[in-house]
Formats: structure tokens, C-alpha cells, sequence
């Protein structure tokens, strides 16, 4: 049975290993932290548990299809429920929406909170769903590098209708072409983050992002976001994956062009393909370091990282849900400060998300566990401990002004997660979020192909490779892999 060896236990390497693994491989995954699941990971901390990393999950099929790969019913090992509210939206000035999942509940409350015409927010969504049906069999679930992407009917039916994709402007500028109420547009706007971009450089078709929450739903993993990572490392476990926990690989041999091992702190394997989930920066400064690396591609603006409070709340807000957004009132200047000033700005907006909501263990009775989240600039050597005072202080005085209340006096528990801490924690280049923002129209082609032209049996999964970050776009990329490696009675 031929061999392959997964470096890193993200989420992508998981699902990477679990495909590897279906085709006949005897599959070994390498981890340099001691537990599975790079940013999906939890913490338990004086009776309150959080979830560290992503909170948000959509496209749940992506995680099922895993385990029916292999004959398993999904149900029976990882439970979700959709949410019907997707996200609660706060201004200073008062004014709340609540964005209903169902679509037509949330176009005619939509409609009525911002005065916008029916039609016009209709017209967007409808347009959003074209512009992912066109592009998702080539920029998601296919790799851009290989010429048989191209050589379809769907491409060319895409690459004919580019027009309506909006390349040419931003999202901003293209929300404002069906939006007059400065609100919605920012509402629209902050989807740009799901990618670590400013929807102020990044381009329109970017629009097509609200599609996934709004067509496809958003959803509570039973017993926390963790679970979808622990869910399917034990299936990996079930089905034979090796998993060297607290393990860090050095180095990639490479021997006339070809992939034949690699050598860890630990262990020295003999393999015939490797598999990737490290930052692609990292991977070549450290594993491939006696690789010419493509240094356009490293060289590539780096996504927004993220400053998260973690507390523990001696309160119940009723008007809370799992995801709430408290709006800068100068988004332009926020996000000049991200990407600009590699700083902070003043008026954050700010993201809170309370898993507590849905799995009441998370917190202890009549308290509640409160993921708070701002955009924040990549690690470049910035005072981060005076940025994190600062910003603390700033969060928690637009908490209060909106509703209206004194924090301080609630929190009884905190941890916190800053872009240092990301970046060492994760190896993600300069705490990156989603490895290369997507501030440019050419960003989807430059991102690293999810295989080596110039190393044979060389692969990479992963947020900071093709299609981009993000649960659903890591599980994609092990999707890809999965379709680009032999089976193993193939192999040569």
C-alpha cells in the first residue's frame, strides 16, 4: 500500500487525510501542536468553554460528504441544527436589524428597516446566486492551475458572462449600485471579510459570499464549532489515520524532483506523496528551504488577522444571538487602519458571537461565553500589548453605548487571542486568518495551486492555498486533492 504523509492537523489536512485515505493510502498525519484541528480548536476556562477559531458554519454537506465517503451514517456521529436567524446588526444611533434566514423574510424586513425598494434587494440576491453558480465549478471546486478547468462549457459560459461578475469594481462600489441607505451597504460590505479583504480594494464578485449564509444557511455544530473538527478526526482514527500529535516536521526531501519523505523532531518517514496543510509561506521558508520558492506568490499581501476577547458574561441578553455585528461608524477609515496602518482603529466594529445561545453548557447558568472579535491588521512587530489595551477599551465602550450597559462590571473570565499568538499557535504568516487577502481581481489566480509544477507527488491544502480560507474553502481544497492524486492501484 503506497504512503502518504499529511503535514498539519488543520481542518484541511484532516479532510485531505480522510480522501487519501479512501483512494489506498496509508496515511500518516504529522501535528506540531498536541492536539488536532489547527484554528478549530476550544478552550474550557472557570466553567465557561469557547470555541478559539472559526464561528461561523455553512455549506454543512462539505463535513457529511466526509463520512458518507466511507458508508458511515453522518448523523449518527455529527449533529447540526440551521439557525433561523443569521446575524443580529447594531448602529449606535440605534437602529437593529435581523437578518432572518428564510430569503423573502429577510427582503421585505430588509426593505422596510433601510427604506430600500423590494426589487432592488431582490435583484441583488438573485444576482449574487448567478455569480456563484458561474463560479463555483471553477474557482471553488476546481484547481485554476490545471488546462482541463478551462476546457469546459461551463467556463466558457462564465468567462462570456464575466460582465455580470463585476470583476472590474469593488464590492463597495458595486453594493452602492443597487443601494442608497449608507447601512445596508455596509451590511453588505463587511461579507468582504470573510476572505480577510476591505470591500473598499477587494473586487464585486465578491458579492457572491452573502449567497452562502442566505441560500445555503448557516448552522450550529451540536456541542460547539470544535466538533467539526473532533467529529472527523475520530473518523480518520476509525479508519486507520496515524496521528503524530506534538510532532513538527523540518523538512520535505526531495530527491530529483520528487517527493520521497520528510524529516520531523521525532521521526524520519520514507512516503510517496506529501500532502501540505501548512501556511504556504512557512512550507517553503521551512520545509522547502532548498526550494527555488515562487516568490510572487509569497510575496502576496497578506489577509486580516483577527484581536479576540474572550469573556465570560455574569449576564443573559435576550436580544443577543449566536452572531452579532456592532458597526463602525467610519468603515472606510477601519479598514485603512487594517490594511494601510497595520493598525487599530478607534471606532472597531465589533463581532460577538455566544455558542451559549444554542448549547446553554457552554456557560453556566444565567451567564453566557462571548467570542468578541474585531478586523485586525497582520503581525508586523506593531506594540500589540498597547494595541490590546486600547482596543479592549474601545470595544467595550461601543458594547455599552449600544446597549446601554456597563460590561466591565460583567466579565468575570478572559482570555485573549492576538495576532502573535495566531501566528505562533497556527503558522499562519504574520497571524493571517485566510494566508493572501483578496484585494485585487487577479487574487484567486495567484493564490499557490493545491499542487507542485515542479516537485512530482508535492500537494497543499489548506486557507492559504487555492480555492482561499475558511471552513468551507479548506474542505474544498482537500475536495481538490482528492480528485488530483491517484487511487493507489493507479500509482506509479
Amino acid at each position: 500500500m503506497p504512503k502518504a504523509l499529511v503535514v498539519g492537523a488543520g481542518i484541511g489536512g484532516i479532510a485531505s487525510a480522510l480522501r487519501l485515505r479512501k483512494k489506498g493510502y496509508d496515511v500518516t498525519v504529522v501535528e506540531a501542536n498536541e492536539y488536532p484541528g489547527g484554528k478549530l480548536h476550544a478552550i474550557e476556562k472557570e466553567g465557561f468553554r469557547f470555541d478559539l477559531g472559526p464561528s461561523l458554519f455553512t455549506m454543512p454537506h462539505l463535513v457529511t460528504e466526509l463520512f458518507e465517503l466511507f458508508g458511515k451514517n453522518s448523523e449518527e456521529h455529527f449533529q447540526y441544527k440551521q439557525k433561523e436567524t443569521i446575524c443580529n446588526y447594531f448602529w449606535e444611533d440605534g437602529l437593529r436589524f435581523t437578518a432572518a434566514s428564510k430569503i423573502d423574510d429577510f427582503i421585505s424586513q430588509a426593505s422596510k428597516t433601510f427604506d430600500e425598494p423590494h426589487s432592488n434587494i431582490s435583484r441583488y440576491i438573485d444576482k449574487n446566486k448567478k455569480k456563484y453558480d458561474l463560479t463555483a465549478p471553477i474557482f471553488l471546486e476546481k484547481s485554476l492551475h490545471k488546462l482541463d478547468t478551462y476546457l469546459s462549457i461551463q467556463t466558457l459560459r462564465s468567462i462570456f458572462q464575466m460582465g455580470i461578475l463585476d470583476v472590474n469594481d469593488t464590492l463597495n462600489k458595486t453594493n452602492k449600485r443597487f443601494f442608497t441607505n449608507p447601512k445596508l451597504i455596509q451590511l453588505f460590505n463587511r461579507f468582504a471579510t470573510y476572505n480577510g479583504s476591505s470591500p473598499y480594494t477587494t473586487p464585486g464578485i465578491m458579492s457572491m459570499i452573502p449567497h452562502l449564509e442566505m441560500d445555503f444557511g448557516t448552522f450550529f455544530p451540536k456541542g460547539g464549532m470544535h466538533q467539526i473538527s473532533l467529529s472527523l478526526y475520530k473518523l480518520a482514527l476509525d479508519e486507520g489515520i496515524m496521528f503524530n500529535l506534538n510532532e513538527k516536521v523540518q523538512e520535505i526531501i526531495i530527491v530529483d524532483n520528487q517527493v520521497t519523505g520528510a524529516i520531523s523532531t521525532k521521526n524520519t518517514y520514507k512516503t510517496d506523496i506529501i500532502v501540505s496543510n501548512m501556511d504556504i509561506y512557512p512550507t517553503y521558508r521551512s520545509l522547502l528551504r532548498k526550494q527555488k520558492a515562487p516568490e510572487k506568490t509569497l510575496a502576496q499581501e497578506r489577509s486580516s488577522s483577527a484581536l479576540i476577547f474572550y469573556w465570560g458574561i455574569n449576564r443573559e441578553f435576550p436580544e443577543l444571538d449566536l452572531h452579532n455585528i456592532f458597526f463602525s461608524a467610519f468603515y472606510e477609515k477601519e479598514f485603512n487602519a487594517i490594511f494601510n496602518d497595520k493598525s487599530l482603529f478607534h471606532d472597531p466594529t465589533v463581532y460577538i458571537n455566544i455558542t451559549s445561545k444554542d448549547n446553554p453548557t457552554d456557560a453556566p447558568e444565567g451567564t453566557e461565553n462571548w467570542f468578541v472579535m474585531i478586523n485586525a491588521p497582520g503581525n508586523y512587530g506593531q506594540d500589540w500589548e498597547m494595541l490590546k489595551v486600547k482596543a479592549r477599551q474601545n470595544i467595550i465602550s461601543k458594547i455599552n453605548k449600544v446597549l446601554n450597559i456597563d460590561l466591565d462590571k460583567l466579565i468575570i473570565t478572559e482570555h485573549i487571542l492576538d495576532p502573535v499568538n495566531i501566528e505562533k499557535n497556527t503558522s499562519s504568516y504574520r497571524g493571517a486568518l485566510y494566508g493572501a487577502a483578496s484585494n485585487n481581481k487577479f487574487a484567486a489566480f495567484l493564490r499557490h495551486p493545491n499542487f507542485s509544477n515542479r516537485i512530482k507527488n508535492l500537494y497543499f491544502c489548506g486557507g492559504s492555498v487555492h480555492p482561499g480560507g475558511g471552513i468551507p474553502l479548506c474542505l474544498l481544497s482537500a475536495k481538490i486533492i482528492g480528485d488530483l492524486v491517484p487511487k493507489s492501484e493507479e500509482y506509479d
